[in-house]
């Protein structure tokens, strides 16, 4: 009779835990169903903010010579094109319209 009274008493506390559970689910959805309406956004509003429209900014003259350039200048621009090159950064066709520009 042990043996019996040990499953019922599991039965009777499985059933009220599953009980419980139901419940408190069936509570926590009315609770959930009841926020939605005051919660849900209208059509009306809009749901962002509008961001700012800024003017563009005026676009910058294209850079041209900025005057003569020294030699000592131009043997460092040259030096740094050429150590980008060996480091792989320039091919050699970029290397050479880099070295056309400074050379004009």
């Amino acid at each position: 009779m042990g043996l019996i009274r040990g499953m019922v008493r599991t039965a009777v506390v499985a059933g009220t835990a599953t009980a419980v559970s139901n419940r408190v689910s069936r509570r926590q959805a009315g609770r959930w169903a009841a926020q939605e309406p005051q919660q849900a956004p209208t059509y009306n509003e809009p749901q962002y903010q509008q961001q700012p429209v800024y003017a563009q900014p005026p676009a910058a003259a294209p850079a041209g010579p900025a005057g003569p350039v020294s030699s000592e200048e131009l043997i460092e621009q040259l030096q740094k094109l050429g150590a980008l090159r060996d480091q792989g950064i320039l091919t050699d066709a970029e290397f050479e319209a880099q070295k056309a520009k400074l050379l004009q």
